[in-house]
């Protein structure tokens, strides 16, 4: 019944991370032998803090403290739910406390660089101009976008000659459409366009001219990045991040002196553990920390990533305490 709650209000990609952050929940009860939640007591709630603090369940190893109250804020949300419909006592969620974190504990700092960016995308226009894992990384870098919302694109949503009425130049637009399997992470609110640069648009007609197979995915749409089969999986995006981050893909010195040979991380379904290896959140964090540093105004940045002002300065300004001092000056009369 919470899953289905779920659908009507959340992303895809919300409800996935629900599931799977309820799954160690299942395992306590589980064990506990516990088959009702009416049978669920306070005393219960405390055991499978401490059960999970302590790594039980999944892999067995003690969890991170972001991680512990991520999982902790997702029962709790549950055990609310559980009350509404008096499967559970109605105030039994309020003794389930978080964990308080302090400052900056709850916040990821791994981002990829705008310099590192700017030259992974100057590799792929000379060596691989117009291929898919380029059009990805371009999109991603541009836009600021989330992954969901590029992989939303249909070859309707792409204005390459900029001659929409309400642009002068090339854009594309992200749509929700949940009903289709393309929803955006704040829904209706994130249908937006972001204007592209003219060279983006060229590089995307090239994808589409020699690179982009002509399919549809399941709902009868025509994707702009596709595979084979269709609409490529959210984790195609991820696992080519991976893969065109690591320096060694580029030719580059192995900055972690391994030796290439044996280098795990070489192999593609092991890219993820290169310590260089860096996600599509991650270029989106560079791609704020890029902006800041132009002295971007943080409400255009804001309007075209799509995220509150907030959330932008905890999760991905990555800016250092010396470059923000430094550009504050720059306003300030007296320095």
């Amino acid at each position: 019944m919470y899953h289905d709650r779920m659908r009507d209000e959340h992303a895809e990609s919300t409800q996935r991370a629900n599931r799977h952050r309820l799954k160690a929940f299942l395992q306590f009860c589980d064990e506990k032998e516990i088959e009702n939640m009416n049978d669920l007591t306070g005393r219960h709630i405390y055991q499978y803090r401490i059960w999970r603090r302590e790594g039980q369940g999944e892999d067995r190893e003690p969890v991170k403290l972001v991680t512990l109250k991520g999982q902790l804020a997702t029962l709790r949300r549950f055990l609310r739910f559980a009350g509404k419909i008096d499967a559970v006592p109605a105030d039994l969620y309020e003794q389930l406390t978080l964990p308080t974190m302090k400052n900056g504990e709850d916040v990821s700092d791994s981002t990829l660089d705008p310099d590192r960016t700017i030259a992974i995308l100057r590799y792929l226009e000379n060596a691989q101009p117009g291929s898919r894992d380029h059009i990805i990384l371009a999109l991603l870098w541009e836009t600021g976008a989330r992954t969901g919302a590029v992989r939303g694109l249909d070859l309707d949503d792409v204005d390459l000659d900029g001659d929409h009425p309400r642009f002068t130049g090339p854009a594309v637009q992200f749509v929700h459409r949940p009903d289709e399997g393309t929803p955006l992470k704040n829904q209706q609110k994130g249908t937006r366009w972001n204007r592209i640069s003219e060279s983006l648009a060229r590089d995307i007609q090239t994808y589409i001219d020699y690179h982009r197979h002509d399919v549809t995915d399941d709902h009868g749409r025509d994707p702009l990045i596709t595979t084979s089969y269709g609409r490529p999986a959210g984790n195609t995006y991820r696992t080519t991040l991976y893969r065109v981050t690591r320096p060694c893909w580029r030719g580059e010195e192995c900055p972690h002196d391994r030796d290439i040979d044996t280098c795990e991380a070489t192999h593609l379904d092991k890219a993820s553990q290169c310590p260089s290896a860096r996600s599509p959140h991650d270029v989106r964090s560079g791609r704020v920390t890029y902006y800041r540093r132009e002295d971007v105004p943080r409400r255009v940045v804001k309007d075209r990533l799509n995220a509150s002002e907030d959330i932008l300065d905890r999760h991905y300004d990555r800016r250092t305490d010396r470059e923000q001092a430094e550009q504050r000056s720059d306003f300030l009369p007296d320095l």
